[in-house]
């Protein structure tokens, strides 16, 4: 279990929870779980991907806070989460990690997904809870199927040769080592858009280099190389919105627009022009205000367990270009 430097202040430290509790999930795995914002507002549930903690979605934690009620959770063996035995890796244990926290959450919930977290959404896709407890949902910078053909990570035609490399280098097990000004860079390359700042570069490099290197590994050789959720769509059947990355390189653009003509009842595509694969931190202000819509459109009229169900607050809607 690592905690990882944290940022103290500034846009992109990540806010103090109003509550901090544990869940259990199905497999005895234990997951660190924050709540923030408003008691009485509309519930929230956002899932981060692979390699990043609770911190990534500080920026679009503080979007939504005033209006929404917000839980965040570190997947198992990311920030506070313990790492799992070898048979904890697989799309059936993030599905039931979700399941478990959006028991904990008690209410109907739109949910994001960031990345492996969108992962996350699509393996829960026809369980119960998202059935009963999922109002809509929101997929950021993820693919369900083909993620090693499709990622440009490597600078090479499309091909077998593309293929390998670019498993064994995200299957890596090497350390990060400490953030410098070149790994910033490097992680830029791989990461983000052009545009990225440094003070952004320098919050996904904090988060990124915290995640145990046997925990990266892991998932990169048992779920991100060998993905395949193509099947999971069609019972993915609530509304849901999808936000890419028109740079981005982990999952390009081609993935999300393969789920968007799968998905029984897609809201919509919206693909960020410039950016790349951390679209959270780098226009938190586009993803908080997808997430805010959906909550307008399909929550905030739907009665809640506990009756928390209250219009949220207007959050801006950052840079949007369809």
């Amino acid at each position: 279990m690592s905690r990882g430097p944290r940022a103290t202040d500034g846009p992109y430290a990540p806010p103090a929870p109003s509550r901090e509790l544990t869940v259990t999930s199905a497999d005895g795995s234990r997951l660190h779980v924050e709540e923030h914002g408003r008691e009485d507002g509309p519930t929230v549930v956002l899932v981060h991907g692979w390699t990043c903690s609770t911190a990534f979605w500080g920026p679009v934690v503080r979007r939504l806070a005033d209006g929404h009620r917000v839980f965040v959770y570190d997947q198992r063996g990311h920030g506070r989460s313990p790492a799992v035995g070898p048979g904890g890796y697989s799309t059936e244990a993030l599905a039931d990690d979700l399941c478990a926290v959006l028991d904990a959450a008690g209410s109907r919930a739109v949910v994001a997904g960031h990345s492996m977290g969108g992962m996350t959404v699509m393996a829960a896709a026809g369980r119960p809870q998202i059935r009963e407890r999922v109002a809509a949902a929101l997929l950021c910078n993820t693919g369900s199927s083909r993620l090693l053909d499709e990622s440009t990570v490597a600078p090479l035609r499309a091909g077998k040769l593309r293929h390998r490399i670019q498993k064994a280098v995200l299957g890596s097990s090497l350390p990060l080592g400490p953030v410098t000004p070149l790994g910033m860079r490097v992680l830029r390359y791989a990461t983000m858009g052009p545009g990225a700042t440094k003070e952004q570069m320098r919050a996904c490099a904090r988060i990124v280099h915290a995640c145990p290197r046997t925990v990266r590994a892991s998932w990169a050789r048992k779920v991100l190389a060998v993905l395949d959720l193509d099947a999971n769509l069609a019972a993915l059947d609530l509304p849901v919105g999808i936000i890419t990355g028109q740079k981005d390189r982990l999952t390009p653009p081609v993935l999300s627009r393969r789920i968007a003509e799968a998905l029984p009842n897609c809201t919509g595509l919206t693909e960020l022009s410039g950016l790349g694969h951390m679209t959270p931190l780098e226009d938190p202000g586009a993803v908080a205000g997808a997430v805010a819509a959906l909550v307008r459109d399909h929550l905030a009229d739907t009665a809640h367990d506990s009756g928390r169900n209250t219009p949220p607050a207007e959050v801006p809607a950052g840079k949007e270009s369809a």
